[in-house]
């Protein structure tokens, strides 16, 4: 399967539509299209989805256009660097559904207020241990170091360092974003998973209930609501 928050369009590579003008010649344009049609050809038979550029990711997470003022600003990003790395994270985890997509970014987005924040720090001095982009807690950036083989050395020599294991993983900012993912697809039972497909709001109530293990507030709602509309998730 695919899914990308993608930064092009298949059309803008043949045709330029808002000047009306090729912008090809015949003989470019048509080793793009057999270029095309052998790239498409190579795809898995399950639906392929793809969202035009960072502007679906700012309806979701609408003050993620920089870091300006940033609170703490080491651990901000914007979302159009967010972005490479959300996209990996679904690559990674086999994330095929926009439903599944829409909750994982919205999660996201509002447990880091809108990219702002990897580590925990509420209520002061913070959890020890708990970050990442979806604020899970140390035990779970435990058990998602110890599936990164990269990091087997690092993570012996850090043993039990609540906040030595989190870093580990906030150093690397594929694994920062990638812990989402790697959530639901090894902490989360099928059928959460395939509820989450569904794009129900009773399959994602359901996720942060009984995986996250959170309660379903009007503000973290209004993060879902904001991705199922900017993802075009057509729910069931």
């Amino acid at each position: 399967c695919l899914f990308a928050l993608s930064e092009v369009t298949f059309t803008s590579i043949f045709y330029d539509y808002s000047a009306k003008t090729d912008i090809m010649g015949p003989s470019a344009f048509l080793f793009s299209l057999l270029a095309f049609s052998t790239w498409t050809a190579a795809l898995p038979s399950s639906k392929t989805l793809a969202v035009r550029g960072v502007h679906p990711l700012l309806a979701i997470a609408p003050t993620a256009t920089d870091c300006n003022n940033a609170p703490e600003p080491k651990e901000c990003i914007s979302a159009k660097d967010a972005l490479p790395f959300i996209n990996k994270s679904f690559r990674n985890y086999n994330i095929c559904s926009a439903g599944q997509a829409a909750a994982l970014v919205s999660l996201m987005a509002f447990e880091t207020a809108d990219f702002k924040y990897n580590i925990n720090h509420f209520p002061p001095p913070g959890n020890p241990g708990q970050g990442t982009r979806n604020m899970q807690s140390f035990e779970f950036n435990k058990k998602y170091a110890q599936s990164i083989p990269a990091l087997k050395d690092k993570l012996a020599a850090a043993g039990n360092d609540k906040n030595a294991v989190r870093g580990l993983l906030l150093a690397n900012e594929e694994y920062d974003f990638g812990s989402a993912a790697w959530f639901l697809t090894t902490q989360c039972t099928q059928s959460i998973q395939d509820g989450l497909k569904s794009g129900s709001l009773e399959g994602w109530k359901a996720y942060i209930t009984d995986c996250v293990g959170t309660t379903v507030t009007e503000d973290r709602q209004k993060y879902f609501d904001r991705a199922v509309k900017a993802l075009g998730v057509k729910g069931t």
